[in-house]
């Protein structure tokens, strides 16, 4: 800032006197410079030390944050320090997609067999001739289906922002472990934030087309009809379903759900509810079996806990609730699924991409080619309408 005058009306005279003099007496020749008549005197380096002091009890007394004009944080001269840590406030528990099992797929199509009668084994008299038998055999195809997740970082982000933690992410899915269901990851700078970010999102995308994808509407990820693959509610159907119309949940209609699987020759080995669904089996298994909250939870697979493990005529089921099906009331659902027969193929799993590079800036692509199979819903059932 260059010199300048202005208007010093404002200013303590006294304050700003004492400053440079003292206690000297108003008008104290301090130097005499060439004027006739006197012994030549320079006081100048004495009065100094006096001006430093005073500059200095000024400092103690009146140096406020605000000296010097305001600036972004609200202050001038009081550097901004932004927190290293960020919290992604729209992340979802991703538990399905670490569960189910995923299967490498050639070809942009699924294919198998499903074989749905045979009429071989017979009876017969002595002598009798012998009738040949045969079998019902149909094919499946589900065609793969195109998850992409896009950024873009421009180079003055690139140059200008710092290293940050990514607090309660885990790029890769999960978020059902014991605690606190995230870690931490660290990123090296603004383009590693972002794809850390739309690899998160990406896993996000993928555990909502579990359970509510549509390959008709697409109407999860408002893309083109027929880019999303059949989720769970869609497979599932109504084979084996229960349709509570509102009412609450009994334990009598998870043995009988339960059941309908079993009969159709199912043995149900995970259930995927609502979270108000959840909150009503702890209420009936403590209700019902005098358990002990403490007692109802169980190791799925890689130290994912369920939420609750509920006991069955069958055999104990672990149920985990998802943040992506409905919990408003009389729209609440609830899945038992044999695992045995649910399976994620997969033509490519998650790759990153660097795009054309147009301008001062890195853009990049992460994608996976993959599509859900529920080979057997009648291995599976569902109550849903659960108030």
């Amino acid at each position: 800032m260059g010199a300048n005058t202005g208007n010093m009306s404002s200013v303590d005279h006294k304050t700003a006197y004492a400053q440079s003099f003292g206690n000297l007496p108003d008008e104290t020749l301090y130097y005499t410079g060439a004027r006739v008549g006197f012994k030549a005197f320079d006081g100048r380096e004495k009065l100094n030390e006096i001006a430093l002091e005073g500059a200095k009890n000024v400092q103690k007394k009146s140096y406020f944050t605000t000296s010097g004009g305001t600036g972004t944080a609200g202050v001038a001269t009081v550097p901004v320090f932004v927190d290293p840590i960020i919290v992604d406030t729209s992340r979802k528990f991703t538990p399905l997609v670490e569960l189910i099992p995923r299967v490498t797929n050639q070809g942009l199509t699924a294919d198998y067999v499903r074989v749905t009668a045979k009429s071989f084994a017979s009876t017969f008299a002595e002598g009798g001739a012998l009738s040949d038998g045969s079998a019902t055999r149909e094919r499946v195809s589900k065609t793969i289906k195109y998850l992409q997740s896009t950024g873009l970082v421009t180079g003055q982000a690139i140059a200008s922002v710092p290293g940050y933690i990514l607090a309660g992410f885990e790029p890769t899915g999960a978020g059902m472990a014991p605690g606190d269901p995230f870690s931490d990851a660290s990123t090296g700078g603004a383009l590693q934030q972002e794809v850390q970010l739309a690899a998160r999102h990406l896993k996000e995308l993928e555990e909502n087309l579990i359970i509510n994808g549509n390959a008709t509407t697409s109407a999860i990820s408002g893309n083109a009809n027929g880019t999303e693959y059949d989720g769970i509610i869609q497979q599932q159907s109504t084979t084996n379903q229960t349709d509570l119309s509102g009412a609450a949940l009994e334990w009598v209609d998870v043995e009988s759900s339960v059941q309908e699987a079993f009969v159709d020759s199912g043995r149900p080995n995970l259930a995927v509810a609502s979270p108000g669904v959840v909150t009503r089996l702890r209420v009936l298994m403590i209700d019902t079996y005098r358990f002990a909250p403490t007692g109802l939870v169980s190791e799925i697979a890689f130290g994912i806990p369920s939420n609750i493990t509920i006991q069955t005529s069958i055999g104990p089921i672990p149920v985990i609730q998802s943040q992506f099906l409905s919990d408003t009331a009389a729209a609440r659902r609830i899945y038992f699924l044999d695992m045995a027969w649910v399976e994620m193929r997969v033509l490519q799993d998650m790759t990153f991409e660097r795009l054309a590079k147009t301008f001062d800036a890195e853009k990049f692509f992460l994608k996976i080619y993959e599509v859900l199979l529920l080979r057997v819903p009648e291995f599976n059932s569902n109550i849903i309408g659960i108030a």
